[in-house]
């Protein structure tokens, strides 16, 4: 990719100091890209698994115990494994396999005569680097979760580029391999309902799913579940088709209605096997969304770009998502204040290897499955060549958008066009999809103006809207060095229509770091304000919150006048609309869960109505 610096417009950069900020950034690039290269590569690429061959040694030993997990319901359990190596070597690793049988027989068939069927054709789950005692010895901790077949560990040496398989371990599993597992609640297209969706080993001949749900002490009622599934040829290329597939298992979403308001209600999935038995997972609970324009204490958070992480630490010898867990732990300890939560895109970066999809809803399970847990499509989930998506780029893995749209509900007319609308009390989100056209003309500007234009203020007065690249204003160093500050044609098409209808605050991730605005119109701060913002707010403020997880981006060394608040850190924002008047907005770092950016904005109805720049229809002689 070329790069070409143009002044910024914004900052009026002066000539004679154009050649001193040049090789700034140019040095500024330099250091940026090599953070890039360290960072940022999805782990289980770098094993080049298909050139593993079978070295088996005789006198080298790998085992795993205990032999069977859950034995007390548990759905994660910590394994030991012990390794033994006549010829120890620092990079030796050992590979978590699932299904445990990771020989050639398990290989698709070769349709070329030319090629060999290599011993191992499937990425392992997770790894780990040995670190061997002086005898040769060592014991290693990972942490397993169900992921509807057994386990082994295989122990090889050669590092990840010259893979030699030395030792193959025992075969441990789950009690209940195929149990319904890791739910993630979802708002339904009307405000009372619940949608929720898991993940479980049954399929349709198997068993029949449903969700037991009631109000808290009452009598449970029973709502039948859809199943969905996929195979390795929805696919749209490697890993996602090659090393990284792994059967997905079944995915089933229920839909809980007519919901009373702002109520407790208790769940549990449930499998109604053909042999007449029932088989359940652990109980749940939500609250009911409010009726929507009531004035109530309402708290969401928002944030992009989180992926997950291994709490065993494997997998993350490069800290590819190194502020994952970090986010997560913090949104769990603060649980009972939330009431909603936007992932904007970038969701899990499995980039093709699918197993990491388990992981991912494994480690959010305590939220997704207490509070509707929303997402919206990042370039990590959809962006492959030719398959429609708007920029023609492999960061999907192959993925092409199928493992988001199944494994996560989203109320979409079209999932596989991931803009929506949805409602929660005083808020109205609409959520954009920008790995599809936005431009005016498009189906989706179309939408976007149906979501803004449709909004009743008086009920619904903070208007958010979202999307996963930068579709406003960020100060991200690749994007100073074009001079736009923005994805290219980002702002063009739509600030026309966050102008119109008065957009409050419009949210970003793709952008690995925390940036806010002033309300901004045509690159120009439209208040003056920066924390305390009364009456009349005659702009929208933009907000990069792309910091939840993974590496890190840089700043443009040129600060924009438009820029009030910038952090090189993990974080958050979390909205609290305390009624119709009152909005607190808080950006939290992920380390300490402490505030360290916010604003209010208090203001009435007549507020929201009054006329701004280009945000009244003009005036005519019948006035």
């Amino acid at each position: 990719m070329v790069f070409k610096y143009h002044p910024c417009v914004e900052c009026k950069t002066k000539k004679r100091g154009s050649m001193i900020l040049l090789v700034s950034l140019l040095i500024n690039l330099s250091i940026a890209l090599a953070h890039f290269n360290g960072f940022g590569e999805q782990p289980l690429s770098k094993i080049a698994i298909h050139k593993a061959v079978v070295s088996l040694h005789s006198n080298s030993s790998i085992a795993a115990s205990p032999y069977l997990l859950g034995t007390k319901g548990e759905d994660t359990q910590w394994v030991t494994v012990n390794v033994y190596h006549s010829d120890p070597s620092a990079d030796d690793w050992v590979g978590v396999f699932s299904p445990a049988k990771f020989n050639s027989s398990t290989c698709p068939p070769v349709d070329d005569p030319k090629e060999v069927t290599p011993y191992i054709c499937s990425a392992p789950i997770k790894y780990k680097f040995v670190n061997y005692s002086k005898t040769g010895e060592a014991s290693l901790k990972f942490q397993l979760i169900n992921q509807r077949a057994d386990f082994s560990f295989g122990l090889f040496s050669g590092g990840l580029l010259n893979p030699k398989l030395v030792a193959v371990s025992n075969f441990i599993s789950f009690v209940n391999p195929k149990a319904p597992l890791y739910p993630r609640l979802a708002q339904g297209k009307s405000w009372d309902e619940m949608t929720v969706t898991w993940t479980s080993g049954y399929g349709i001949y198997e068993a029949a799913p449903f969700v037991e749900w009631s109000i808290k002490g009452r009598t449970p009622v029973q709502s039948p579940a859809g199943t969905l599934t996929f195979g390795r040829n929805a696919m749209c290329g490697s890993p996602a088709s090659t090393v990284g597939w792994r059967d997905p298992g079944f995915i089933h979403t229920s839909f809980l209605k007519d919901l009373w308001p702002n109520t407790v209600y208790t769940y549990r999935l449930g499998h109604l096997l053909s042999n007449g038995s029932e088989i359940w997972s652990k109980q749940y609970s939500f609250k009911s969304s409010p009726y929507p324009g009531q004035d109530s204490l309402q708290r969401v958070i928002v944030f992009g770009d989180m992926g997950k992480a291994e709490r065993d630490g494997s997998n993350e010898y490069n800290d590819y998502q190194p502020g994952s867990l970090n986010t997560t732990d913090q949104l769990i300890k603060d649980l009972e204040n939330i009431d909603f939560v936007l992932h904007i895109g970038d969701i899990t970066y499995a980039n093709g290897y699918i197993s990491q999809w388990d992981q991912f809803t494994a480690q959010v399970e305590p939220i997704a499955s207490t509070v509707p847990y929303m997402i919206g499509s990042g370039n990590h989930e959809r962006d492959w060549p030719n398959t429609g998506s708007f920029y023609n780029t492999t960061d999907s893995g192959g993925e092409c958008g199928v493992l988001a749209q199944t494994m996560f509900y989203v109320p979409a007319e079209n999932r596989e066009k991931f803009w929506y609308k949805t409602d929660y009390g005083m808020f109205r989100f609409c959520i954009a999809d920008t790995e599809h056209d936005w431009r005016e003309g498009t189906e989706q500007y179309k939408f976007i103006e149906h979501c803004l234009a449709t909004v009743d203020r008086q009920k619904q007065p903070w208007l958010i809207f979202a999307a996963h690249r930068v579709l406003g204003y960020s100060s991200d160093f690749y994007y100073g060095l074009e001079g736009s500050f923005e994805e290219p044609m980002g702002r063009e098409s739509l600030q026309k229509l966050w102008q119109r209808y008065k957009v409050d605050i419009a949210f970003y991730g793709h952008v690995h770091n925390y940036e806010r605005t002033c309300p901004i119109y045509q690159n120009q701060c439209v208040n003056k304000e920066r924390s305390n913002y009364s009456g009349t707010v005659n702009g929208t403020i933009h907000v990069v919150v792309g910091g939840a997880g993974s590496h890190l981006s840089n700043f443009s060394q040129v600060t924009p006048k438009w820029s009030l608040y910038r952090d090189y850190d993990y974080g958050f924002v979390k909205l609290t609309a305390f009624n119709h008047s009152s909005l607190l907005f808080e950006y939290k770092k992920s380390s300490d869960g402490n505030v360290y950016d916010s604003f209010t904005i208090s203001r009435d109805y007549k507020d929201v109505l009054a006329c701004v720049h280009d945000g009244c229809e003009p005036t005519t002689l019948a006035t």
